[in-house]
């Protein structure tokens, strides 16, 4: 009982973040400069991440502007929060995120760029949006694994979007992440968001955990230096997987 109390007073919490949220990219968000807004953002995820009784640790040198590409593993819908806690990017996620309730309006007030896993015709027109922002200077976040795992283990990478670094020619940066549970240390699999899990049952699943901690673990950067996109994909692959297996993820 005083588990689900607890619960659901973060809940409440968050939910009343998220709607200050809207309410701030709504009304507030077209008097600011970019610069602002990417300082709102990233105070905000942090808060949350409060909100949501997870503590942020952050290994190795994060990016402090552009261009570059980052790579990560993805294991639930909390990955781009972390991510926005630590540092600034636009991300690109799949379609389906557009329509979830609030996180699809911030996902898009944040920039992100929105793909359908569907259409290869789809994919060809988000590499070339990349490489426009990557050219302009910007830090762009991929999921390459392409769907969500429960963190123990890293699944193939998909080397398409990868092919924005190369015509940009920008440097590609691995990016593990890693929840555990933070008096333990132990993997913690409250916050994954696969399989049969929905949204709602994953966030209330996390909101019940004990305090979490979020770990985030940036590796050296790579140019492309002529490589095509399936062996930048493959060494980045074993990349993220020596952070994670260096931060026992």
């Amino acid at each position: 009982m005083k588990n689900t109390l607890s619960a659901s007073w973060k809940l409440t919490r968050v939910a009343l973040h998220m709607v200050r949220g809207l309410v701030t990219i709504t009304f507030v968000f077209p008097k600011l400069e970019p610069v602002q807004k990417t300082q709102r953002i990233q105070a905000w995820a942090q808060v949350l991440l409060v909100r949501l009784a997870i503590n942020l640790v952050v290994n190795g040198k994060t990016p402090r502007q552009g261009p570059m590409l980052l790579a990560a593993n993805h294991i639930s819908w909390l990955d781009v929060y972390v991510i926005l806690a630590t540092c600034p990017c636009r991300f690109v996620a799949k379609s389906e995120v557009r329509q979830w309730p609030l996180v699809g309006r911030l996902a898009a007030a944040t920039g992100t760029l929105f793909i359908s896993r569907q259409s290869p015709r789809d994919a060809v027109r988000v590499v070339r949006q990349m490489t426009e922002h990557l050219q302009t200077g910007d830090t762009l976040a991929i999921f390459p694994e392409g769907t969500t795992s429960n963190g123990l283990q890293l699944l193939p990478f998909h080397a398409n979007l990868f092919q924005a670094a190369i015509a940009a020619n920008v440097p590609v940066q691995p990016v593990a992440m890693r929840f555990s549970d933070e008096a333990t240390g132990q993997p913690s699999l409250a916050p994954i968001y696969i399989d049969q899990d929905t949204l709602l049952g994953s966030i209330w699943r996390t909101l019940k955990a004990p305090p979490l901690r979020a770990t985030l673990s940036f590796g050296a950067t790579q140019l492309p230096l002529g490589r095509d996109r399936r062996a930048l994909a493959t060494e980045m692959r074993a990349a993220v997987d020596g952070l994670r297996l260096a931060g026992h993820c």
